[in-house]
Order: C-alpha cells, then sequence, then structure tokens
C-alpha cells in the first residue's frame, strides 16, 4: 500500500518537473521570438529612415536617437560611422576620418547584438576625461569607457579632404593597436609637443600590423586615449585625454 503510494508520488512528480520544464522551454521560445521580432522591426525601422534621410542620421542628434534609439545603441553607430568613412570635425575645422581597426571593428558589430557591454557616452558635465570617474593618468583602456586611439596624418585616402585619420583599436590583443613602446612611455594627458611622435615605418618596426596598406608609406602620428560624451547641443564627441575632441560632421 505504502509502496503503491509512494510510486503514485513520485509519478505525480515527475508529471510536475515536466510540465515545468514545458513552460520554462515555451517561455524562452517566446523570450527568443520577440527578440527576434524586435531586432526585425529595429532593422526595418533604421532602412526605412536610411532610404529617408541618406546620411543624416550619423551627424544630427535629432536623426541620430531616431535612428539609433534612446539609450543609444553606441556600438552600432560606432560601427555605422566607421562603414561610411564618416569625418569628425576635430578642433573646429580639422576633419578625421573615424577608423576602426578590425578586431574593434568586430567587437563593437557583436556587444550590438548584445555580447558584452557597450561604450559609455559620459554625459555633458564630463568635457574632460578627467572629470570621469576613476580617472587616472596611465595607459589603461578597457573598450567601454576609455579607448586606445592614434591620430593619423599624411593618409592619401582619408574622408574629409584633409589626410587626417582617427584610429580606434582594441586595449588587448589587436595586431593593429598600440605597441608595447607605445604603452610603455604613452603620457597623453601632457602637451603633444613633449610627445612622440611616429612614422608608418616606425609603427611597422614595433609590430604593427598593415599600417602601411592601411594608411600609406608617408603616414605618421601620435597615439591618444579617447572617450566619448555629450554636449548641451546633444551631439557625440570623441575626445582625447589632453582635450582635442571632435564631434561626427555632415557629409
Amino acid at each position: 500500500m505504502e509502496t503503491q503510494f509512494s510510486m503514485r508520488r513520485l509519478s505525480r512528480s515527475g508529471r510536475t518537473l515536466g510540465a515545468l520544464a514545458v513552460v520554462f522551454a515555451l517561455v524562452q521560445s517566446m523570450n527568443f521570438i520577440s527578440s527576434a521580432g524586435k531586432r526585425t522591426a529595429q532593422t526595418a525601422r533604421r532602412a526605412t529612415a536610411t532610404a529617408t534621410t541618406g546620411t543624416k542620421h550619423l551627424y544630427d542628434p535629432s536623426a541620430r536617437d531616431e535612428f539609433y534609439g534612446q539609450p543609444l545603441d553606441v556600438a552600432k553607430y560606432l560601427v555605422d560611422l566607421h562603414d561610411a568613412k564618416a569625418p569628425f570635425d576635430f578642433c573646429g575645422g580639422m576633419m578625421f576620418q573615424l577608423v576602426l581597426s578590425e578586431k574593434l571593428r568586430a567587437h563593437l558589430a557583436s556587444v550590438a547584438e548584445g555580447a558584452a557591454e557597450p561604450p559609455v557616452v559620459f554625459d555633458s558635465f564630463k568635457p574632460r576625461m578627467f572629470m570621469t570617474p576613476g580617472y587616472s593618468q596611465d595607459a589603461d583602456a578597457d573598450n567601454v569607457r576609455v579607448f586606445h586611439g592614434r591620430e593619423i596624418r599624411q593618409v592619401p585616402h582619408a574622408s574629409g579632404g584633409m589626410g587626417f585619420v582617427l584610429q580606434l583599436s582594441m586595449a588587448e590583443g589587436d595586431p593593429e593597436g598600440w605597441t608595447p613602446e607605445e604603452i610603455k612611455e604613452y603620457d597623453g594627458w601632457g602637451h603633444d609637443s613633449g610627445r612622440t611622435w611616429r612614422t608608418a615605418d616606425r609603427w611597422a618596426q614595433e609590430g604593427v600590423q598593415g599600417v602601411k596598406a592601411k594608411f600609406g608609406d608617408r603616414a605618421f602620428g601620435l597615439h591618444h586615449r579617447f572617450y566619448l560624451h555629450f554636449d548641451f547641443l546633444n551631439r557625440m564627441w570623441l575626445s582625447a585625454e589632453d582635450g582635442c575632441e571632435g564631434h561626427p560632421a555632415s557629409f
């Protein structure tokens, strides 16, 4: 009698667990379908906006927010700026094309799909890097709040017509990223005149891959840490640690 009761109880428990498993699977499936539906709707909305406004969403704050949403899909925005060869207006009229290293572009593309923490855009009350939480004068970057980068000049094909490129790279393990020598000597909080400018030859000697093929034999430049912040007009600025900064320009 007791054995039969125990068997019935186990049978009921098994059925209960089975039902719970089915419910869990259904919930997971519904979440996946909902997420896929949102991505599809977002893709369709962006395609429509692109057809209507062209590249306006890359430089106009209102069109940008309509296109990339709120909170801003920063990773996707940076990838699109790179893909469009968009120029940034630095220092009041110096046009620098934004170029992401292949590894950083791949990383940000995956971040846009939810794979990792998205980049931070600080508010308008933090117009200098030293105002951001946790700031320290070192060479560290995390691909979220702080990025490694370079200003590169005499690039013959750079958009903007001035031969200037602003390159961003991954903080670690990037064949196009900072060399050990650049990391060791970094003091980007100081004035440019006291820092070491590198030629394409020197970057190649220090191990940067593809620098001449990408930027030309005559390219030269300086490495900086960068971060992102908004201003009071809701423009997004890409700012170097020394204070030189630029925002996406119309093109």
